[in-house]
């Protein structure tokens, strides 16, 4: 196995059972919404990539223990489920391990990361 796939791995790994199982599952969801999505190591964090450009990464909030989901240019995205906070170029979609994922958000907001990319030749 190569250095990236193991980091990527251990990543998941060494999460709390809970947070694990709702970051392997957001996963799941990002890749199933493009073949031209690919999962690498990036800053210390599995970050998904969309025709080579940044699309998206999982970090885990150091105060509330929570996974969350950074968007790539979330800053061009209007949606309601999205946190800007003191970021210029990212925003986040919070994901609480202890409820279902927010499957519609994350759906809406993938498809206008994927209309952005493709439409405004940001790839």
């Amino acid at each position: 196995m190569n250095h990236e796939l193991n980091n990527i791995e251990n990543f998941y790994l060494s999460q709390s059972e809970m947070n694990q199982a709702c970051l392997l599952a957001a996963r799941k969801i990002i890749l199933d919404q493009s073949v031209e999505i690919t999962e690498h190591w990036k800053y210390g964090a599995p970050f998904f990539y969309f025709r080579k450009k940044m699309f998206c990464y999982f970090w885990v909030d150091a105060k509330k223990k929570t996974p969350y989901i950074g968007i790539a240019d979330g800053a061009l995205i209007d949606h309601p489920a999205l946190e800007r906070g003191d970021r210029k170029r990212m925003k986040i979609l919070h994901l609480n391990p202890d409820d279902d994922l927010p499957m519609q958000a994350m759906l809406e907001i993938f498809a206008a990361m994927i209309k952005i990319r493709t439409d405004k030749g940001l790839c």
